[in-house]
């Protein structure tokens, strides 16, 4: 679905009317609004990745206008009644069956221990799972959290971006928190609630405690702990790298979105389209950063990787463009970024021809494209050369 300013608006409405009127009334007025809207709502490429749920290809709203019109509002109601999180972004995002023999193979790949736990404080609960590699002893390893996207979880996301079988090359705990579907129906972390943007509270302080525990519990190494994501995970990455700087020694960011991009749902889709104004005055406060996204990404638009790096890196550091190619895959462009000192601060890399996905990524999980440079591997590396200086 193609969302316009008079979709905007309509959302916009519809939050006011639901203070004035009572639900039935409500409900009844913003229907005849959506009704009168949706040709204009449906307009150009109405299977892309910003569809309302139940809206699959364009056979099916030529044949149901009326029913996806009625379908939309209580689900807008739902989402705009209360100040809570919103139960899911829209995302499309194509059907995945994992592989039957995925768990036999990440085994073999990883055969260290992958630990279920949770961890509460007074912003509420989520659940974990913690790769401890077999070279782990009880010595100080570094410690990456990683955060998964929409609709998935931390075995999938594991699987995918086979970060447990490199922990066990390079050893290092990894930390995948889980979002919880009575947070957000789709598991989206909430990047775009102004609450889940704020230090000490929402989901940046859940995060924050559990890595903050993890650190205490395995005596991981304090100046090498890093914070990486996909799409709503990159998002909340960025986050938890702008509320707690002092905690991690550097963010990666796969197709995903700037600091302060949103702070509601017409807002949201706005910076995913890439149609925002990119937020001013909000800073990483120069955290080292690396940025994947494919410049196809038709579900969180390219340009969001520049506005995180702009964001990051001062408009006069130097800056080292090359390009590569992958053997019948992808090529990409990469740019390092290099402060006064000669120290690399940034890294970008755009990957031509590549969609929403984790570049380099294995088939065994969600949302990967195994045709791109090896995003894993890359962000290991940068992580590797950045660290907290030490007392």
């Amino acid at each position: 679905m193609k969302f316009n300013k008079k979709v905007f608006t309509a959302m916009r409405t519809a939050a006011s009317k639901l203070q004035k009127d009572n639900a039935g009334t409500a409900t009844e007025k913003i229907q005849q609004m959506m009704h009168s809207l949706m040709p204009a709502a449906l307009a150009g490429n109405v299977s892309g990745p910003l569809t309302m749920p139940g809206i699959n290809s364009a056979a099916k709203v030529k044949a149901d206008n009326t029913g996806a019109a009625n379908g939309f509002v209580p689900d807008l109601l739902a989402r705009l009644s209360h100040p809570g999180p919103v139960d899911g972004l829209p995302f499309e995002l194509p059907a995945f069956t994992p592989k039957s023999d995925a768990q036999e193979d990440d085994r073999a790949l990883a055969p260290g221990k992958f630990l279920a736990d949770s961890y509460t404080n007074q912003a509420g609960t989520r659940a974990y799972k913690l790769y401890v590699p077999t070279a782990y002893h009880g010595q100080a390893l570094p410690l990456v959290v990683m955060l998964h996207g929409c609709t998935q979880s931390p075995d999938d996301f594991a699987a995918g971006t086979r970060w447990n079988a490199i922990a066990e090359e390079k050893p290092c705990l990894v930390l995948y928190p889980a979002q919880a579907q009575s947070a957000n129906g789709s598991k989206c972390w909430n990047w775009f609630n102004a609450i889940d943007q704020q230090r000490g509270q929402g989901e940046p302080s859940i995060l924050a405690g559990m890595t903050q525990e993890i650190i205490t519990n395995y005596h991981a190494d304090a100046a090498q702990v890093y914070v990486a994501g996909l799409s709503a995970g990159g998002a909340m990455a960025v986050i938890l790298g702008t509320t707690y700087p002092e905690l991690y020694a550097a963010v990666g960011i796969h197709s995903g979105l700037p600091y302060a991009a949103a702070h509601d749902l017409p807002s949201a889709f706005a910076a995913m389209k890439g149609t925002a104004s990119p937020p001013v005055d909000k800073r990483l406060k120069a955290i080292p950063i690396i940025v994947f996204h494919g410049d196809r990404d038709s579900t969180v638009h390219p340009i969001n990787g520049d506005h995180i790096l702009s964001q990051s890196i001062s408009p006069h550091a130097e800056v080292q463009i090359s390009k590569g190619q992958i053997v019948a895959g992808h090529g990409y462009t990469q740019r390092v970024y290099g402060g006064a000192d000669g120290k690399v601060m940034a890294e970008h890399w755009l990957v031509h021809g590549a969609g929403h996905a984790w570049s380099g990524g294995s088939s065994r999980g969600s949302y990967t494209d195994g045709k791109g440079p090896d995003a894993s591997q890359e962000m290991m590396r940068f992580f590797a050369t950045q660290s907290k200086p030490t007392n």
